[in-house]
């Protein structure tokens, strides 16, 4: 039976997951980041780590007496926004840039009289002035704009100038129209910028380098893959209307699969392509860590058992850890509402709860509200989504059943793309 493979560049380090035909899971592997230099980031590590994770995969498959040359098809995904140029032969001729550099505020002033008011690529935040800025960094004459999961997969392929609709949106790719709007001409160098194609799309064999250093099949097919958090939702469900899924670890995000684009800028909410399909989303600053700030891990579970969650606690909070909310409000400076603090923890607690499930609600209802589906299944993820408390508030808020995700890894999700051949 052949396998598929997928590739996760996270925060941390990179993990690969081998699916069988049937999306069960073969064998997993995992390494950490290479330590970058303090200066700048090194793209070249972020290919040392997925090196390092391929050969621990290599290694998983021989005790289970298969090999690489078993794996068919791979794909890659990588954090949205991190971003670096190569010259033709894929060497970096910049440093790299991570989804959360900010501050392009000469950038973003460039972009802000050309693209539309409320475009992606407005702010210093950007990826487009993130991208503008890694030019005036470049040390050599650049070829190619490739996101960290391009860059990989270019590895991979031995050749670059390939996207997919999901890590080219924040650059400032149209998955409406199927291109790069024309104002971008007068910003960056277009012969920098990557093809891009649909998620899943076979972009071709792996090299035969790539073959020989990691015994993988020189027929092994690279697909184009999708951003980590995209990733993560594929690893929970499948693409069909309504099939969403709310992860709450330190913050809450929500996902859902919708037949039509919403797009909302202001008040935080945007939609990626997913073949036929968009998926509609934000995410908020509520969530896990505002739980973990009032309690520790043994006082929410101790605490939990003595609230009713068929009951409202009454108390109308707005749980963050400070000022400043992006979904469903987009208000930078927007204040926490945790009074009045009950004399009781456990009621507290309650509110935290009720408070965190109503912001889950209104983000599920702006997007019903925009033409978009009811949540149906609703699965949910992360940390604070294993209380069985919270989770029964969290349904009575919705008024739907939420199951846990049996599969959370983006690895998962991104060899999801690759197709099951037989």
């Amino acid at each position: 039976m052949t396998l598929r493979l997928g590739i996760d560049i996270g925060t941390s380090g990179v993990r690969t997951a081998v699916l069988d035909t049937a999306d069960q899971v073969v064998s997993t592997a995992r390494a950490p980041h290479r330590p970058q230099p303090p200066a700048a980031v090194d793209a070249r590590l972020w290919w040392d780590a997925v090196a390092d994770c391929l050969d621990a995969q290599a290694r998983a498959l021989a005790d289970m007496g298969r090999t690489m040359a078993d794996v068919r098809a791979l794909a890659v995904d990588g954090t949205s926004g991190s971003m670096v140029l190569t010259d033709a032969n894929l060497r970096p001729v910049s440093p790299a840039l991570m989804y959360n550099s900010k501050g392009f505020d000469a950038q973003a002033a460039r972009i802000a009289p050309l693209a539309p008011a409320d475009h992606i690529t407005q702010g210093a935040n950007s990826a487009l002035a993130r991208a503008m800025h890694l030019v005036e960094m470049a040390e050599a004459a650049p070829t190619h704009l490739l996101h960290q999961a391009d860059f990989i997969a270019a590895k991979l392929l031995g050749r670059g100038g390939l996207s997919d609709h999901n890590n080219a949106l924040k650059t400032g790719f149209d998955p409406a129209t199927l291109a790069w709007p024309d104002f971008m001409a007068d910003l960056i160098d277009p012969k920098l910028l990557p093809d891009v194609v649909a998620v899943g799309t076979a972009l071709g064999p792996v090299s035969a380098a790539m073959a020989a250093r990691f015994g993988l099949s020189p027929s092994a097919q690279v697909h184009a893959g999708t951003t980590d958090s995209i990733a993560a939702f594929l690893a929970c469900a499948d693409i069909a209307p309504g099939a969403a899924v709310t992860s709450i670890g330190s913050t809450l995000a929500i996902k859902i699969v919708s037949p039509v684009r919403i797009d909302l800028p202001a008040q935080g909410l945007y939609s990626h392509r997913l073949g036929d399909m968009w998926l509609a989303g934000g995410a908020s600053n509520t969530g896990g860590a505002v739980l973990a700030a009032h309690f520790s891990p043994e006082d929410l579970a101790r605490l939990s058992r003595g609230i009713d969650p068929g009951k409202d606690s009454g108390l109308d909070f707005y749980p963050l850890l400070g000022p400043g909310e992006r979904f469903p409000i987009n208000d930078p400076n927007l204040a926490p509402r945790l009074t009045p603090r009950p004399a009781s923890d456990a009621a507290f607690l309650h509110g935290l709860f009720d408070g965190i499930a109503a912001i889950e609600a209104q983000c599920y209802a702006l997007i019903e509200a925009q033409g978009g589906p009811k949540p149906a299944p609703l699965f949910t993820a992360g940390g604070a989504a294993q209380n069985p408390t919270f989770t029964a508030i969290r349904a009575r808020h919705l008024g739907t059943d939420i199951t846990q995700a049996r599969e959370t890894e983006a690895a998962v999700g991104v060899a999801k793309l690759c197709p099951a051949a037989p």
